[in-house]
C-alpha cells in the first residue's frame, strides 16, 4: 500500500508579479528542493494587476537570482478565484497587496488560503518587502535577501 504524500500549497504574491513575487517563488523552490520536500508543496506567484500578464520576470531580478545560482521560469499571470479554493497559503509582499487579497477573497466561495504578508515570518521584522520595479539592483538584491529570510522561516514553521 502506497502512503499519500500529504502536499501543501504556496502562492507569492505581489502587484505585477514579475519582480517580488516570482523571485519568492524562486527562492522558495530552492529552499524546499535543497531540503529534499519538493514533492510536498505546490509553489507559484500571481499578480492583482493585469499589466504584466505574459511577461517574464523583471531582467533585473533574473539577474540577481542568476548571480545566486536560482533558476527562474515564471510567465506572469493574474490571482484567479481557484487560487483561493486551491492553495493554502497566499503570501503577499506589502499592505496593499493584503487590502486586495483580502477584498477579492471575500468574494470567493470555499476560500481556504491564508492570505498574510510574506514579511510576517522575517527573523528581523521587516514587514512590507518594497518594490524594487522603480530602484535599482541593489533594490533587487534587498528583495532577494528578505525573501530567503522569509521563506526559510515560512518553510521552518509550517511543516
Amino acid at each position: 500500500m502506497q502512503r499519500k504524500v500529504s502536499v501543501k500549497s504556496v502562492l507569492e504574491f505581489c502587484l505585477g508579479n514579475i519582480c517580488r513575487s516570482p523571485i519568492a517563488e524562486a527562492v522558495f523552490r530552492k529552499l524546499v528542493t535543497d531540503a529534499k520536500v519538493e514533492n510536498k508543496w505546490r509553489i507559484d506567484s500571481a499578480a492583482t494587476s493585469a499589466y504584466e500578464i505574459g511577461s517574464l520576470p523583471d531582467y533585473r531580478g533574473q539577474t540577481c537570482m542568476k548571480k545566486h545560482g536560482i533558476t527562474m521560469n515564471h510567465i506572469a499571470r493574474q490571482v484567479t478565484k481557484e487560487d483561493f479554493q486551491t492553495f493554502d497559503y497566499i503570501l503577499c509582499m506589502d499592505e496593499s497587496n493584503l487590502r486586495d487579497l483580502k477584498r477579492k477573497s471575500n468574494q470567493v466561495k470555499d476560500c481556504k488560503a491564508k492570505i498574510e504578508l510574506l514579511g510576517t515570518y522575517d527573523p528581523q521584522k521587516q514587514l512590507i518587502i518594497e518594490d524594487p520595479y522603480y530602484g535599482n539592483e541593489k533594490d533587487f538584491e534587498t528583495v532577494y535577501e528578505q525573501c530567503v529570510r522569509c521563506c526559510k522561516s515560512f518553510l521552518e514553521k509550517s511543516h
